[in-house]
């Protein structure tokens, strides 16, 4: 099952075609190398051949053909001379000396070059010998063959060329064992892939890529769409709890105003009952609307390019407005609000989302704080932008800190308190946008909230 997909897969496909070019390469270099080495052994033979022959017309041009015959024989006689051919004939092409028994029949002109296969030249060997000769005709009508054995040079090309087709052989059953086996991993890795693929589209997002450890470039892949599934599930039970808190959240307000809207039905009209349904009804009303205004503008900030409206801005500007605005939500709860800020602290961010993410948190410290406490603001500059919000109230249980930041997450002690649960949300979202980190600490008593933003070397 593998080896088929393995053989019909594209990975295998291309890698046959490069080897194909890659043989095609090779088959070239090393027929180039062949050619050049047979030719370059048959060359050297040739001059080898030619060098004697001028030696010898020289000791006939010196000596005469008595001088010739008898540097001729010395040749044959002599043991370094074995492989050479040599003939010389009168103009009737009859052997006046030399170890040929008779003029080649193919050697026709006056001069030449000529292989030849001599079945006489040597009786006692196996085989008949090739020999390669040149031949001239001298001033007095003589014939003289010059020439040498070549079986040697032919067998020395052979194994060459056996050497260089086995070489050829060995590189494409190697590149095609490698293909296979490359493709085949690929396919393998692949085929985990849309497997897990296969069974999360029929049983939900629990599986997982299975990983083997190697820490290669698949299981890197393979952690990537791991890390990729594990935050589409953790999406997908937000959309899922949002959904549940919203029907939830929903459901107290709309049976309230049925509830007004029947009693009103089943009675009387008075005009001072009529104003107070009228202004309940309202109230229920903003509160959803405020409730769906809020999820808006978190999936904007969330989905949306905010970094348009970014410019320099002075966070503790904005600390001491924010300050501004809730010191009489601090006075009706006998909550002392403050702000200790350093003169000029400057980040890169949207003043708007700014302003609306800090006065949510302040917000939260003085609803949920201790009654007649304290809420203290501090902007500081400490390698980056730090904004933190410290209150004396029961703070924030370990356990539950971070999912205080999920769509209409409430404690259960402040289930009665006014709200939605989307304040941290949308402080959440400013955050990710702005790149700034959010720590929560305990203050002893009470909870210190911090928004650090990245220096401005590294933002």
């Amino acid at each position: 099952m593998l080896l088929a997909k393995t053989l019909r897969s594209s990975t295998f496909k291309l890698a046959l075609i490069w080897i194909g070019i890659f043989g095609a390469v090779v088959i070239a270099l090393f027929g180039h190398v062949y050619w050049s080495t047979a030719s370059y052994v048959h060359t050297r033979s040739d001059h080898a051949i030619a060098a004697e022959q001028m030696i010898l017309r020289k000791v006939y041009d010196d000596t005469g053909r008595g001088g010739l015959i008898a540097a001729i024989e010395h040749r044959i006689a002599d043991g370094r001379f074995e492989s050479g051919v040599y003939l010389l004939a009168d103009p009737s092409f009859a052997p006046l000396a030399g170890n040929l028994k008779m003029w080649p029949s193919t050697l026709k002109g006056s001069k030449g070059w000529e292989d030849f296969i001599a079945r006489d030249w040597k009786p006692d060997a196996a085989n008949s010998a090739v020999l390669r000769t040149t031949f001239d005709t001298l001033p007095d009508g003589d014939h003289l063959l010059v020439g040498k054995e070549i079986d040697d040079l032919d067998e020395f090309a052979k194994k060459i060329k056996v050497a260089l087709l086995s070489g050829i052989a060995l590189i494409f059953i190697l590149a095609a064992v490698a293909s296979v086996s490359v493709t085949g991993r690929t396919v393998g890795r692949i085929e985990a892939i849309n497997a897990t693929s296969q069974a999360i589209m029929q049983t939900g997002l629990g599986k997982r890529i299975p990983l083997r450890g190697t820490r290669d470039e698949w299981d890197q892949l393979a952690e990537n769409l791991n890390s990729m599934l594990e935050r589409i599930e953790a999406l997908m039970a937000e959309v899922k709890q949002v959904s549940d808190n919203v029907a939830h959240d929903l459901r107290t307000p709309l049976t309230r105003m049925r509830g007004r809207l029947e009693k009103a039905y089943a009675r009387q009209r008075t005009g001072d009952y009529d104003q107070s349904l009228i202004d309940d009804t309202m109230a229920d009303l903003d509160a959803v609307l405020r409730m769906f205004s809020s999820l808006t503008r978190i999936s904007q900030i969330e989905a949306g390019d905010r970094s348009s409206a970014f410019r320099t801005v002075n966070l503790s500007e904005i600390a001491s407005e924010v300050v501004e605005l809730f010191d009489a939500a601090a006075e009706e709860r006998h909550a002392h609000l403050d702000a200790v800020v350093d003169q000029r602290v400057l980040v890169t961010g949207d003043r708007d989302l700014l302003f609306d993410a800090v006065a949510n948190v302040v917000d939260n410290a003085i609803k949920h704080g201790r009654g007649a406490g304290r809420v203290t603001v501090e902007v500081t500059q400490n390698g980056g932008a730090v904004i933190s919000v410290a209150d004396d109230g029961p703070g924030i249980p370990a356990n539950e800190r971070q999912n205080v930041f999920k769509r209409f997450y409430r404690l259960e002690r402040s289930r009665r308190t006014p709200g939605n649960g989307l304040g941290l949300s949308l402080v959440a979202a400013v955050a990710r946008l702005h790149g700034a980190g959010i720590e929560m600490v305990d203050n002893g008593p009470g909870l210190k909230f911090r928004l650090r933003f990245p220096s401005p070397a590294s933002s």
